[in-house]
């Protein structure tokens, strides 16, 4: 004969204390939900947050100053070179590189149908933290055309403010590389050294006039004192917004970009909310797990008797755990399933509906909310039968 668990069920006490019963389901069940339903928002956060910090290769790029109170308004806030290496001795931080500015004065003077006239500063920081390098951007001793990378923003803002109020004409991204300025740098003495320059590329990463770093360089000796120290560090991270680098920043009284910090706390407080709901979630299914471990030793303890014929009719100790444990597995996957389910319903409607549809989140779950469900749902089954097994090798 097969025998199963409604064979052996009339000798197990399983009528009784239901109210517990139902209880572990009903916590298991809430534990279940709150886990996965705080592990899919976790990966909505990420989500949301990396798309408003794009990354390039891997790893974000954020300038850092030094904070300016009332206290210290008149101390040095430039950075040694002692500060530098300790910023790229930091585990967080792959590199960082000072963004150095121009010892001398600088002229900028447009063309008869450019007319203007204004002071300018110039800076230089390594290739390699520049988002958009072309092939111009180079210069050597005796070149007279200087090229430039400027700040999209800037573009933006003589389009928006400076063209109009001036009568200026504007320019698109692609028509300003062919405009051509003249560069008046004046040595220590007030003697001018004329140039030509124009724009070779835009860059959405550094608020700057970047030139290259060979002229900058010549520049400065040439025409002032040498480089000064700099007074902004370009960082190469793999999180702008990790906690650690925050704290760092912090604690060093640095200063970076007001939203990209604001932007980085408001992640850490949202993911530490969401990290504790998930820890309160798992403590709930520990919960629910001891209770209906309660439950089973009354039920086994109180079918004691039955339980010891049944293995003296010969019924061996690992198939009578085996079938016992099997009673509940239905319904460990019934609850992990409703909870896998009601996860789905709660990430279609967080995105449709709460978000108007981002493009940044999928409506459908990620993988690993349901790599987590199967997990929880072998755990719960091996849990379930060691249980089963353990009492019922007491009797």
């Amino acid at each position: 004969m097969n025998l199963s668990y409604k064979h052996i069920a009339p000798f197990l006490s399983a009528k009784q204390n239901r109210l517990q019963r139902w209880f572990s389901y009903f916590g298991l069940g809430t534990g279940v939900l709150l886990l996965l339903c705080s592990l899919q928002m976790y990966i909505n956060i990420s989500q949301l947050l990396k798309d408003r910090n794009p990354k390039k290769d891997g790893y974000d790029y954020i300038s850092v100053t030094k904070t300016i109170t009332n206290e210290n308004m008149g101390s040095n806030h430039s950075f040694s070179k002692g500060d530098i290496d300790e910023i790229k001795a930091q585990p967080f931080i792959a590199d960082a590189t000072p963004l150095l500015a121009n010892n001398f004065l600088v002229k900028a003077t447009g063309s008869s149908s450019l007319p203007f006239t204004t002071d300018l500063f110039l800076e230089s920081i390594d290739n390699s933290f520049i988002d958009t390098i072309p092939p111009g951007f180079t210069w050597q001793e005796g070149q007279d055309v200087i090229p430039i990378i400027m700040s999209s923003d800037y573009l933006e803002l003589y389009n928006t403010v400076f063209a109009p109020s001036k009568d200026l004409p504007q320019f698109s991204s692609e028509r300003i590389s062919a405009v051509m300025v003249q560069l008046e740098c004046y040595s220590a003495s007030g003697v001018p050294v004329i140039f030509k320059a124009h724009v070779v590329a835009l860059s959405d990463r550094i608020n700057s006039v970047l030139v290259p770093l060979n002229f900058l360089d010549w520049a400065n000796k040439k025409l002032g004192s040498g480089n000064i120290p700099p007074s902004r560090v370009f960082l190469k991270t793999t999180d702008a917004n990790s906690a650690d680098l925050q704290n760092f920043l912090q604690r060093k009284q640095y200063n970076i970009n007001k939203d990209k910090a604001k932007f980085g706390r408001v992640k850490q407080v949202l993911q530490a909310i969401v990290s504790g709901i998930s820890a309160f979630g798992v403590l709930v299914i520990l919960l629910a797990m001891m209770l209906f471990s309660f439950y089973l030793q009354l039920v086994i303890e109180r079918s004691k008797d039955n339980l010891q014929l049944l293995l003296t009719l010969g019924y061996s100790p690992a198939w009578l755990s085996k079938t016992v444990a099997k009673r509940w597995v239905p319904v460990y996957i019934v609850i992990v399933l409703a909870g896998l389910l009601m996860t789905m319903l709660f990430q279609y409607y967080f995105r449709t509906v709460a978000m108007n549809g981002r493009e940044e989140l999928s409506p459908f779950i990620h993988w690993t909310v349901g790599a987590v469900a199967l997990l929880l749902l072998f755990l719960s089954v091996i849990i379930n039968y060691r249980m089963v097994s353990k009492l019922l090798h007491k009797l």
